[in-house]
């Protein structure tokens, strides 16, 4: 149904990112619609370096903007965006990451969508990493969710399966979230935005990808490191873990059997690659899918 208004409360969660929580907020009031029909609220996710002290002089800089920082102690990506729920004001709620850089149309463009769509709850579009160094060698699409790479093409559709809305740009109407129950608070780092869109079209299917809607998602070098590959490998398998058991604990040897098969699927995926003379994209499809298995096994709470 329509909206009581198109206003849009756009929520950036962040922890520790100094280097690139500005470009986000500059981009986001650099924007084509007026700053009357949207608010911003910084989650501030108890960070201990300089995020808080840049966030603060941005809203005394720019005090003409509705920008508001509020402090979340508790934990874990989740928990912010319950957070981000709970403080916003409008009907529409934009989450989009602290090194997310939304184009100048962003916000216009979401808003047409639910001005257009009477009743849609949710909104997902491109997001388009900018390497700090350059794209590593071993990226192909198994691993595009290490760099948050999203481009499902250039026509619009209804989201399904694995194609939904990435948590660096992810758009819902606040009834739905609230209707859906919030974002799960024990998945501290991966996997919310999977489990939100599941959990929100068992109560409406109106979730859409948009591929005008488009963020640019600054990816670090140290994200592209071999430790922190490894790491957020096994938070995809620990996270996938407690979102099964969370919810549908039944469907949890099912899920044995599509990690075992996904794993397996990575040496025919590696010969692909080899063939290609492309070796180390095989590599790391098994290494991902390796470390994946190991803590969706075994991963405690």
């Amino acid at each position: 149904m329509p909206l009581d208004n198109y206003h849009i409360s756009v929520v950036i969660c962040t922890y520790n990112r100094d280097k690139f929580i500005l470009s986000s907020l500059e981009h986001l009031i650099d924007q084509s619609l007026s700053k009357d029909e949207y608010e911003i609220i910084v989650v501030d996710n108890n960070c201990t370096d300089n995020t808080v002290k840049i966030v603060k002089q941005f809203i005394a800089e720019h005090d003409d903007y509705d920008i508001r920082l509020v402090k979340e102690t508790n934990q874990g990506l989740s928990f912010a965006r319950n957070r981000g729920i709970k403080e916003s004001k409008y009907d529409i709620i934009c989450y989009i990451d602290d090194d997310g850089n939304a184009q100048i149309n962003y916000l216009e463009l979401i808003q047409q969508q639910f001005k257009q769509k009477s009743n849609l709850v949710g909104l997902g579009g491109k997001v388009i990493p900018i390497y700090e160094t350059e794209e590593p060698a071993w990226y192909n699409p198994f691993l595009r969710m290490f760099v948050t790479a999203i481009d499902f093409g250039d026509k619009e559709f209804r989201c399904y399966g694995k194609k939904y809305p990435a948590g660096c740009s992810m758009i819902y109407t606040k009834d739905i979230l609230i209707e859906a129950g919030g974002f799960n608070n024990d998945l501290k780092w991966r996997a919310d935005d999977k489990y939100i869109f599941h959990e929100v079209i068992k109560h409406s299917r109106e979730v859409y990808h948009i591929p005008t809607l488009k963020v640019n998602h600054h990816i670090d070098a140290k994200r592209l490191t071999d430790e922190n590959f490894d790491r957020l490998s096994g938070l995809l398998g620990s996270e996938e873990r407690l979102r099964i058991l969370g919810k549908k604990p039944w469907l949890y040897p099912f899920k044995i059997c599509e990690f075992l098969f996904k794993y397996f699927a990575t040496y025919l995926i590696s010969l692909y690659y080899t063939l290609k003379g492309q070796s180390i994209k095989g590599k790391y499809v098994r290494r991902f899918r390796w470390h994946a298995l190991l803590h969706f096994l075994f991963a405690k709470k």
